[in-house]
């Protein structure tokens, strides 16, 4: 006997979705590297300027938060997705999601397609 259990949403609940993805990825691994060279370049430079030029050097360390797309661990989580992108395939069929290996060979592929 298959019994299947319901109930009834409480009034005023507001329904869960699924959290969005969030994607640091670059379109290409060479311009990922060169957004963490600036990043990096910026927040070493402006801490190692400020016997020189004083502390005003450090409002540069700002700009690097905006080459990192958030901190230097969302830039590395960015690499990581870079380098995987279009390597992997993800398929959803009736609810149960899979993953497979994607149509290119890397990111310079012809069939990119983002997770």
């Amino acid at each position: 006997m298959n019994v299947v259990h319901t109930s009834k949403p409480v009034r005023g609940a507001k329904a869960q979705t699924a959290a969005p993805e969030v994607n640091f990825a670059s379109t290409s691994v060479p311009r990922h590297l060169a957004r963490g060279a600036i990043g990096f370049g910026l927040v070493i430079g402006s801490v190692a300027l400020v016997p020189v030029a004083g502390p005003a050097t450090l409002l540069a360390a700002p700009l690097a938060l905006i080459a990192f797309r958030g901190c230097p661990t969302c830039w590395m989580v960015g690499l990581a997705q870079t380098i995987s992108l279009g390597r992997l395939k993800r398929q959803c069929v009736d609810g149960v999601c899979t993953l497979t290996k994607g149509d290119a060979g890397g990111v310079d592929g012809p069939a990119r397609s983002r997770l």
